[in-house]
């Protein structure tokens, strides 16, 4: 009789979870399982699904070796149920354990299809949590109760203090909480200079097979494998951490929201992909970074900008989702019903930093944060496109995409569906913040003027930037932030506003912007 069968979903490839305590080889089993609805429920990239089943399949190659019994179903397997509730239905009964056993899943719909198998087939399900987060949801719920807006900063104070992390007795280092004013600069003329090259990983024979797989079964989906080679195992993983810390991490902060054309990798990590699949623990990550301001190999403002996105912003955005769903996916606090434009799905559109940031995506399944956030995802917002088809689109391009950390990143930050939970204003600019941030280059090769509004060589961000402003005036002004921005449109003659309405209809209309 097999007492527990362990459920392992494709995110949670941590040997040390909790899911694993007690286990015993002799009366328990672990489950896991590739199935064809994970990668087409949301039309999934090929860089995306290749990374799941390759990671997948060698976290499986290490449990088997560590001796632990493992039900595994491939995709290409003939008698494969196709879903996950499927496929562990057939599974209980055909191992009939007394009991399941789950760390808590990062994605509301995973997680409620394995409670209604559970459930149908009577077997208990046993949810644990999950140790690899700093923080419980419960903690998170405790420290958001009766707050009309939550916001990081205090959550992340807290999270510092508790678990000292950059911490002098009470204070911390260095005597403040944020060295944001020290970070973030754009690059001189001159560019980024000789960046260091990305850390990859020669697909192996598993991986290569992978990737065999996916292009022929999932052909029709967005991207390409030609540059595949993102880490894979946990030994790979490490590796990846320790060249961030050394070749990336001192000029991480610098440059955290600089852009320039071509580069994708610049000083970015590129650890989210490892750590949202748990092949990292973000206490190592954290502990990396610190050691090596402790050092002195990487400067504290540097290292603080980091720290703050993975004890920080990774915890507050978890805890978002969960005390938030399942309701918070249907946010649309600016009624926006715009189509998403088909070339986001190509990249065939005239505006460079665009086209640059999502042949970048469709090339690696990755692009920086600040192309996320203020490239595809300010010209989603300002161009009004229903937030849902924006989460769409995020949640099946990007290797790093798990629902929890995707959706609140994009309804709450880019897009401001959740009318403020998140964010304090909407992240909005023109064609001019673009440039500033580095992408000068850009701008001179593009046919749009950043500094225009209107007329046939206006920069569409900037279009659309005012005729933002014009839509939503009355909301607004009810937010002191904004209230600069919105005196600033009322500076606009009538005249002025017809002409940003009429440049604005015509980009929504596809007569702008796109290739055709």
């Amino acid at each position: 009789m097999l007492r527990n069968l362990v459920i392992v979903l494709g995110d949670q490839l941590d040997l040390a979870s909790s899911a694993f305590d007690d286990f015993d080889p002799a009366q328990d089993a672990v489950w896991m399982a590739e199935v064809a609805e994970e990668s087409t429920h949301i039309w999934s990239s090929k860089q995306r699904i290749a990374l799941f089943l390759a990671a997948m399949r060698h976290f499986a190659k290490g449990l088997r070796d560590a001796g632990l019994p493992l039900h595994y179903t491939r995709l290409d397997q003939a008698d494969n149920q196709g879903n996950l509730a499927a496929e562990l239905q057939f599974a209980i009964e055909k191992l009939a354990p007394r009991a399941c056993i789950i760390s808590g899943a990062g994605d509301f719909r995973v997680y409620q299809a394995i409670q209604a198998v559970a459930k149908q087939t009577g077997v208990p399900l046993d949810v644990r949590e999950d140790r690899h987060f700093y923080a419980t949801v419960r903690q998170f719920a405790a420290h958001a109760q009766d707050r009309k807006t939550i916001r990081l900063e205090y959550f992340y104070r807290a999270l510092r203090k508790q678990h000292g992390v950059l911490m002098e007795g009470e204070q911390p280092a260095g005597g403040q909480w944020n060295f944001d004013a020290e970070n973030r600069e754009a690059f001189g003329k001159t560019g980024p200079g000789t960046v260091p090259p990305r850390t990859t990983f020669a697909p192996d024979a598993t991986t290569q097979e992978v990737i065999a797989l996916v292009n022929t079964r999932f052909a029709s989906h967005p991207g390409t494998l030609d540059s595949f080679a993102w880490p894979v195992t946990r030994a790979q993983a490490l590796q990846s951490l320790d060249a961030f810390i050394v070749e990336r991490l001192p000029l991480f902060g610098r440059y955290q929201d600089a852009l320039w054309p071509g580069e994708a990798w610049l000083y970015h990590s590129h650890l989210s992909a490892a750590l949202n699949l748990k092949l990292l623990n973000p206490r190592e990550v954290v502990s990396a970074a610190e050691a090596a301001y402790q050092v002195g190999a990487a400067p504290l403002a540097c290292v603080e900008g980091f720290i703050r996105q993975i004890l920080g912003w990774r915890e507050y955005v978890r805890g978002i989702y969960w005390t938030q769903m399942p309701g918070y996916a249907e946010r649309n606090a600016l009624d926006a019903h715009e189509q998403l434009p088909a070339w986001y799905w190509t990249g065939q559109t005239d505006m460079a930093c665009l086209h640059d940031a999502i042949e970048q995506t469709l090339a690696h399944g990755y692009s920086h944060h600040i192309q996320r956030l203020m490239v595809t995802g300010l010209f989603a917002l300002l161009l009004g496109v229903e937030p849902q088809q924006v989460h769409a689109w995020y949640l099946s391009v990007y290797v790093d995409a798990v629902e929890w950390v995707e959706l609140p990143n994009t309804l709450g930050m880019a897009m401001y569906a959740d009318g403020g939970l998140m964010a304090s204003k909407p992240y909005i600019a023109t064609g001019k913040y673009i440039e500033r941030m580095g992408s000068k280059q850009h701008c001179a090769s593009c046919r749009y003027d950043p500094a225009l509004r209107e007329g046939a060589l206006a920069c569409p961000y900037t279009t659309l930037y005012w005729d933002f402003l014009a839509r939503h005036e009355k909301l607004l002004a009810k937010n002191p932030r904004m209230a600069l921005q919105v005196r600033n449109l009322a500076r606009l003659s009538e005249t002025q506003k017809q002409a940003v309405a009429e440049r604005a209809a015509a980009i929504r209309s596809g007569a702008v912007g796109g290739i055709t």
